[in-house]
């Protein structure tokens, strides 16, 4: 049986049977931040951060990546997953047979949801745009002097790779948030509904 607080229980002839996973708002929520990301990494770009070589396995990234630069990759991905989440949240249809609780689990899904499909599609993306360069890429990285220092390499490699782990980390959990917010936001409107 489906409670509804303002008439009791429903009758089982008046059940329809909704769907659990809005689509078409994780889709637009992914939509929405791989925008936002490209958006906030171009505008940090504008302003002085280099993000252009930091990811690229180069020696030119050797000097390229810093802290500074690991926490505004972080700030991004937390932004964009916190506008991707919200959507997510926000525009996923109203449950009318959905618990408290069970809507609060359904909302944190959708914005992990969005964020796993926005970071997936993300990736290939840049791994589609580096791949023809992968020759001149290459041969820009020997023709690069001196060689680098291989344990700097190695620390450089480790320090991007923690701080693109952190970032994911805080950027699904914030996703996850941010979508409950949304799907709180819904319910309060579809809430006034007469």
């Amino acid at each position: 049986m489906v409670y509804d607080p303002a008439n009791g229980p429903a009758p089982p002839a008046l059940l329809v049977r909704e769907a659990v996973v809005s689509w078409s708002a994780v889709i637009a929520g992914a939509i929405a931040a791989i925008a936002a990301s490209v958006l906030l990494t171009v505008a940090a770009t504008g302003i002085g951060y280099n993000f252009s070589t930091a990811g690229v396995p180069s020696r030119a990234s050797l000097t390229a990546f810093t802290p500074l630069v690991g926490a505004g990759g972080i700030v991004i991905q937390v932004l964009a997953a916190a506008l991707g989440g919200y959507l997510a949240g926000r525009l996923r249809h109203h449950w009318l047979s959905a618990h408290a609780d069970e809507a609060h689990f359904r909302d944190t899904a959708h914005g992990l949801l969005a964020w796993a499909i926005s970071t997936v599609v993300g990736a290939v993306l840049a791994i589609a745009v580096f791949i023809p360069y992968d020759d001149q890429l290459a041969a820009a990285a020997l023709a690069a002097l001196p060689p680098p220092d291989p344990i700097r390499a190695a620390h450089i490699a480790s320090q991007a790779a923690l701080f693109t782990a952190v970032g994911m980390l805080l950027s699904a959990f914030i996703a996850a948030v941010a979508a409950r917010l949304g799907g709180l936001r819904t319910e309060e409107m579809h809430g006034k509904l007469p």
